[in-house]
């Protein structure tokens, strides 16, 4: 039998609904006003609310504001006025299940009562007296289980709602309690959870801070009590519970032993505590009092208890975890938003994902920089590397960019791929760019000056050796206007001035070359050109320049047939000095061995590699490291600046300079590698 409330100012409409419906079937409770309604509906007492108050269409939208408060799943019908079509729909909008107009219609009022519950909910009342009794048995046994399996699907439905609140910890946690309320009629409530799990901000490495228990939610208690009143793992109500791992019932023998459990509770005005487990212990204590009829939770309900708890520990958990990964990514962000280097986050679908300042100033216009950076800012050049990268999950290497429109401005670019998924691909690629352009600048006036300061030196070693240069000339030039004047000059004095006047012509010559070569960033290459010529013509050059050593002795290998690409008065000087260097380090017995092979370097072209040995004691560890250095020389006299020139030359034509550390019984050897052309005819 179903309970109809009946709420209207006049007992005859409730006289009216009961003549007009079956008695059987229903049994009705009339009740003249709202303040009489709320306990009927808060308790669960009726199974439909007829409401017809004759009142203002704005009282009866009010009224059933309250009664969808009360009772949330009661159905209600509403009874208007013919005149007041205009106010259904916000009866129904408030929850109101029918809207009628009046006059009564008892016929209607039956077929939707009717439907409002299934047919069979009544089956046992409508049976005929005939039927066995193990017939009527069946049906009741079956009309319970179906009444049961309703009401469980109802209770699903209704927790169900706390997923809205699954990434809030307070909402949820209040709605849980609110809703077991509802259920069980439990007096009061409340929630006890570590503080980094109330609240981020509590967040501490202290393990005592850890062991209290903070309220998170509560109904039926204190405000102001909780505020100053917190639980703990290590005594009372929380260390029990933390050890047995069960209900802790303040009747029970381990609760009554322990006073400060008892006062715990006698504050509280509860009477068992549950605890809060996650997969790794407990978190927090529940605490319950009896229902509101003062009769004490049963067991069955307890155990329904305790499950959800445990549920709610893991959605705690996985909320605490799901702060801690907005905290991190709020700090990535924030640290990002403030790096001097532009940084872009680029996913799989090429949408960008995190953008900082910088690299909306780097890439995007002045015009934009206040919209969402899209992929197709980034320049095409760039595009292209980052989804190079996406496809093929490899990081590139560092690599220096110049943006079209922008000269004199340089980044470096950076292209990492992070968040590899299983099938080994990137979700993600981070993109970083340092602006270079003031670095660039710094390094270009520090060349700058890196060569005014070996102008200087040079200009100060040329005036020197110039200046030794010109001694003989000078006295010459003396000695001759003296002969001319007394008219005695004889043939061999002139041989022998013109002889001493082309060795220092010569060394002039020299100097001028080097410093030449020495300022050139370059060189052409011309059409190759046999190597054999050239080895001879440089040691006839080198041996003008010692012209009172003995003549030394060349030994080639290798030479024949082979052809060189450069240029080649820049290579002849290089080739001149490195011998001149052989000749130097043994003056007495000069012997010069030339070395020349092919080599592979891998990608199909072939090398040149030159290696030239004298008959010396070898470099020392000194001039092998400083060999090349500018005006670094071991000599008395000179300039300091013939293997500087040699390296700059074979660099420039794109091969490399090695001086080889003297082994035993060996003297000095000079590597060189050159770029090889196709052997001569």
């Amino acid at each position: 039998m179903k309970t109809i409330l009946v709420l209207a100012p006049h007992p005859d409409v409730a006289e009216a609904i009961r003549a007009g419906l079956d008695p059987e079937k229903y049994r009705f409770v009339h009740r003249p006003n709202l303040d009489e309604v709320e306990p009927l509906l808060v308790h669960g007492l009726a199974d439909a609310c007829i409401l017809d108050l004759e009142l203002e269409s704005v009282q009866v939208v009010w009224a059933m504001e309250k009664l969808r408060k009360w009772g949330p799943r009661c159905p209600i019908i509403v009874y208007v006025g013919a005149q007041s079509w205009e106010w259904q729909e916000e009866a129904y909008l408030k929850g109101a299940n029918h809207v009628l107009v009046k006059p009564m219609r008892p016929r209607l009022l039956a077929a939707i009562l009717d439907h409002l519950w299934p047919a069979s909910t009544n089956t046992v009342a409508a049976l005929p007296a005939a039927l066995p009794a193990e017939s009527v048995a069946s049906s009741e046994t079956s009309y319970s289980a179906t009444r049961q399996s309703v009401q469980t699907l109802a209770i699903l439905r209704s927790f169900s709602g706390i997923l809205t609140h699954s990434l809030h910890a307070e909402s949820m946690l209040q709605e849980f309690l609110l809703l077991l309320r509802e259920i069980l009629s439990i007096n009061r409530a409340a929630i006890f959870l570590k503080p980094s799990l109330v609240s981020a901000k509590a967040e501490t490495a202290d393990p005592a801070e850890q062991g209290r228990l903070r309220n998170a939610c509560s109904y039926g208690i204190s405000k102001s009590l909780l505020q100053h009143f917190e639980l703990s793992f290590d005594g009372g109500i929380g260390g029990h519970v933390r050890r047995l791992g069960r209900v802790l019932r303040r009747q029970s023998e381990e609760a009554r032993q322990d006073q400060q459990c008892q006062k715990e509770f006698e504050l509280l005005g509860t009477q068992l505590a549950v605890p809060i487990l996650d997969r790794e212990g407990a978190i927090g204590v529940a605490v319950f009092d009896g229902h509101i009829t003062g009769e004490p939770l049963a067991n069955a309900e307890l155990e329904l208890i305790f499950r959800l708890l445990e549920q709610l520990g893991l959605a705690m958990r996985n909320i605490w975890l799901h702060d801690q990964l907005a905290t991190n990514h709020e700090l990535m962000v924030g640290i990002m938003r403030e790096l001097s280097s532009a940084c872009i986050v680029f996913g799989r679908n090429l949408g960008v994902l995190h953008t900082n300042k910088m690299a909306r100033k780097f890439f995007m216009g002045a015009e934009r920089r206040a919209a969402e950076m899209e992929f197709s800012d980034l320049p095409q050049a760039l595009g292209a590397k980052v989804y190079q990268v996406l496809n093929t999950g490899s990081a590139l290497s560092d690599f220096k960019f110049e943006p079209e429109g922008e000269p004199g401005t340089v980044y470096n670019i950076s292209i990492v791929p992070f968040q590899r998924l299983a099938a080994g691909l990137p979700s993600s690629v981070l993109l970083v760019a340092d602006d270079l352009t003031q670095l660039e600048h710094y390094k270009r006036l520090e060349i700058e000056a890196e060569k005014i300061k070996q102008l200087k030196q040079s200009a100060d070693r040329l005036t020197a050796e110039l200046g030794n240069a010109m001694v003989r000339p000078t006295a010459y030039q003396q000695l001759l206007r003296e002969k001319l004047s007394q008219k005695s000059v004889d043939l061999e004095s002139l041989k022998s001035m013109e002889k001493d006047l082309g060795e220092d012509f010569n060394r002039i010559r020299r100097f001028v070359n080097l410093l030449r070569y020495q300022n050139a960033d370059s060189i052409v290459l011309p059409d190759p050109f046999p190597i054999a010529p050239l080895l001879e013509e440089s040691l006839q050059e080198a041996r003008k320049h010692q012209p009172t050593v003995k003549n030394p002795t060349l030994a080639v290998e290798g030479v024949k047939g082979i052809n060189l690409k450069g240029d080649k008065s820049a290579l002849r000087l290089a080739l001149t000095e490195v011998m001149l260097n052989a000749i130097q380090a043994n003056s007495a017995e000069p012997k010069i061995r030339v070395r020349v092979s092919i080599l592979s370097n891998g990608n199909g072209t072939p090398n040149l590699l030159i290696e030239i040995e004298d008959s010396g004691p070898g470099f020392t560890p000194e001039a092998l490291q400083k060999g090349t250095v500018p005006f670094f020389t071991t000599k008395v006299v000179g300039l300091g600046l013939g293997l500087t020139i040699v390296r700059r030359i074979v660099e420039n034509s794109g091969g490399k300079l090695e001086l080889v550390p003297s082994a035993e019984n060996r003297g000095g050897l000079v590597r060189i590698y050159l770029p090889s052309s196709a052997p001569s005819a």
